[in-house]
């Protein structure tokens, strides 16, 4: 139920910064072309709307395997072997996404201490730059997540998303839905 519930908010909250951000650009393409004024401050809340659609949508993406890889040699291996390539390359991704945590926490304290406006709007420069942090964190709470699901052994890999296999399965139902429609004229005679 609470899974349900982080999944639902997880996928609106992504979805709403993806809309936000369109129809704030769309209204500053009306605004300059059609009215020929613009919103001054629509740049910079869509390049901050931006940062936190990719910091906040990585982590989703590494939650629900969107992440394209390239893991053809890895899937080759034996499992054990492939569980403990997995294992450090999980244990990379936490060393990496560690540093831009720690980095990214004296930058946004340093933001609060100097008490930094945006350029445009009257907002302190770190509240919207705090996705740094917590899109840091969550990325290492998924590849934690991750890493442990790999050592119980209830996953081999990363689960990138496959485009190869999928374009496959969308050419097997294309022919399939072509076969089946074809032999539907044969029946009804018209070929």
């Amino acid at each position: 139920m609470i899974r349900k519930l982080i999944d639902s908010f997880e996928e609106g909250f992504i979805s709403l910064l993806l809309v936000s951000m369109t129809l704030l650009v769309f209204a500053e393409v009306i605004a300059r072309f059609v009215f020929h004024a613009g919103i001054h401050w629509a740049q910079e809340v869509t390049l901050l709307l931006a940062a936190w659609f990719v910091l906040y949508g990585a982590s989703y993406g590494v939650k629900v395997g969107a992440h394209i890889g390239v893991d053809v040699f890895v899937k080759m291996m034996p499992s054990r072997l492939h569980r403990s390539v997995t294992v450090f390359a999980v244990v990379l991704c936490l060393i990496y996404c560690g540093l831009f945590l720690y980095g990214s926490w004296i930058y946004v304290a340093k933001m609060k201490m100097i008490g930094i406006e945006l350029e445009d709007l009257p907002v302190p420069k770190w509240m919207p730059l705090s996705i740094l942090v917590i899109g840091f964190s969550l990325l290492i709470v998924r590849f934690l997540e991750l890493g442990w699901k790999v050592v119980k052994g209830d996953a081999e890999g990363f689960h990138f998303a496959d485009e190869a296999k999928e374009s496959m399965e969308l050419a097997d139902e294309l022919r399939e839905a072509a076969a089946a429609e074809k032999e539907a004229m044969k029946k009804e005679g018209q070929l």
